[in-house]
């Protein structure tokens, strides 16, 4: 018995001394290329930021807010800004002109992605729009969703069941006794659900309790936007020391499973009905099908990322701009009411709000733009990395250098937005054609700008609008026990996208003279 104890000693000695000396090795490799590097390029001068830890750099000065977190550290060390997470060199960008420089004077040298470790298993390897290097695959596929997924067309061919959808939102308010008995409601809660159920009937062609994808995306979101020491420190990634792997793992095949069961479906579906386009999935089967993408290979697992990444992007998206949009009314009552007495004199009380409607509600528009100012839906968009060395403003970037745009920042600079940047002001949009996508000086960029823009921020916007529109018009709303609008939580909670600490409650009445919700229109 000693001598078996003494062997599985010995073995275990040995296998620990063989996993410490590997790590070592790793370690010492990592620090030679680093200071090889440093060599490399002494005479070239980096943006100016703050000394970093050996091995860490810099990631022991982000918290749980990292966007605020950079937000002042910009404020010492300005609009761009160098830093190092673990052995990544990072440059984190936080002005309208530096973002210019990045996103659109040399938006080339900065179309990539870099590579984190929970793409290949959330991405399919990279194969969805929202991670794929650039490249040609990249081009094909963008160049699918702006022309097949997200045109005018396909937004328009599901404008009825929007209004449907909207006004089974209007009706759920009632049932649950706003408009009669003043009880309170959850706001974020139902805003959740009718987005869900736009975007299932947008890509799977409809509802169905089989299947249930709401928790399958957050954890996606939270391993895209989450921290992975493997994907700043490369050589512990093999190690995976936050258990990260395992999970990565289950939610990717959670989610394969339900997908190709839905996919399946539908190319029998397909064959029943003469290739009848219902849906995204549909687009996308009649493009395998038809073999029309002939410069990449694109299969099932191509697909597959691409909804995922639709899916994440229409369902957090609209729901976090909402969510904040009212929020910030109700903390500015006099607010609310400007925005309903607008719907009041275009729409009238009489009938609900219809898309044709919402272009001529300016005042409404002004609301979201500023919402989006001061809650981006991603507050540091996905970084860029550079595809070369190049040097900017005198600045040398090398090549792989990650690249972090703050558009929180670049919306409370009062250099852009006057001193009173961080005042929610919808007034300062009067006289001011500014669009999402830095047309205007790179002020407003939620959706980022450029290559790597957003492709369905037209539809993000039309859901929002309309949702917006119709629970302001239709009901009067308040917040429950009394409280005061200036006690109202405004606590952010990061992730890929910014979402609000907390849930939204209120108490509804109902204001127009007729309920006509989408059963009796």
């Amino acid at each position: 018995m000693r001598k078996n104890n003494t062997n599985t000693t010995t073995t275990t000695m040995a296998a620990n001394s063989w996993i410490i000396a590997l790590a070592s090795t790793a370690l010492i490799t990592a620090v030679m290329i680093i200071m090889m590097r440093i060599k490399k390029h002494k005479r070239a001068v980096l943006p100016p930021g703050p000394r970093g830890l050996p091995i860490l750099g810099n990631l022991h000065m982000l918290g749980d807010l990292p966007h605020q977190d950079l937000h002042k550290l910009s404020q010492k060390y300005g609009p761009i800004m160098h830093i190092r997470l673990g052995l990544v060199p990072t440059i984190v960008v936080s002005s309208p002109k530096a973002a210019e420089l990045f996103l659109k004077t040399h938006d080339l040298v900065f179309s990539g992605r870099p590579s984190i470790q929970g793409s290949k298993y959330i991405s399919y390897g990279r194969k969805g729009l929202a991670f794929a290097g650039y490249g040609p695959y990249w081009r094909e596929i963008r160049k699918l969703c702006t022309l097949e997924l997200f045109t005018s067309a396909k937004i328009e061919m599901f404008r009825a069941m929007r209004r449907e959808e909207v006004g089974g939102l209007v009706e759920v308010v009632v049932v649950k006794g706003a408009a009669e008995d003043r009880r309170a409601v959850c706001v974020s809660e139902m805003v959740e659900k009718v987005v869900e159920d736009m975007t299932y009937r947008m890509v799977f062609g409809g509802k169905d309790d089989r299947f249930h994808f709401r928790p399958i995306i957050n954890e996606v979101l939270a391993f895209a936007g989450g921290f992975n020491v493997g994907d700043y420190v490369p050589f512990l990634a093999p190690f995976d020391v936050q258990g990260l792997l395992p999970r990565m793992k289950a939610a990717s095949k959670n989610f394969d499973v339900v997908i190709e069961k839905i996919i399946e479906e539908h190319i029998k579906d397909a064959k029943e009905q003469n290739g009848q386009v219902r849906d995204f999935i549909d687009v996308m089967l009649s493009l395998m099908e038809s073999n029309s993408m002939k410069q990449v290979q694109f299969g099932k697992d191509n697909i597959k990322a691409i909804i995922l990444d639709v899916l994440g992007a229409a369902m957090d998206t609209s729901v976090n701009v909402v969510n904040w949009a009212f929020a910030e009314l109700l903390r500015h009552p006099k607010l609310m009411k400007r925005v309903q007495d607008e719907l009041r004199d275009v729409v009238g009380m009489d009938r609900m709000v219809e898309e044709t409607d919402l272009p001529k509600l300016n005042y409404l528009n002004m609301v979201i733009k500023e919402t989006m100012r001061l809650h981006p839906v991603a507050p540091l968009l996905i970084p860029h990395e550079s595809t070369e060395d190049i040097t900017i403003n005198g600045y040398f970037i090398p090549k792989k250098s990650r690249v972090i745009v703050n558009v929180w920042t670049i919306g409370r600079d009062p250099n852009a937005w006057s001193e009173d940047a961080e005042e929610f002001n919808p007034d300062r949009f009067i006289g001011i054609d500014m669009d999402f996508v830095g047309s205007h000086e790179f002020q407003l960029i939620p959706f980022g700008s450029g290559r790597r823009s957003c492709p369905g921020m037209q539809l993000g916007l039309v859901e929002v609008q309309l949702i917006l529109a119709q629970l302001l018009h239709c009901f009067n709303w308040e917040l429950p026990d009394g409280a005061s609008p200036c006690d109202l939580d405004m606590s952010e909670k990061f992730n890929l996208t910014m979402a609000r600490a907390s849930s939204l409650h209120c108490i509804p009445s109902y204001r127009l003279n007729t309920l006509k919700t989408s059963k009796t229109t």
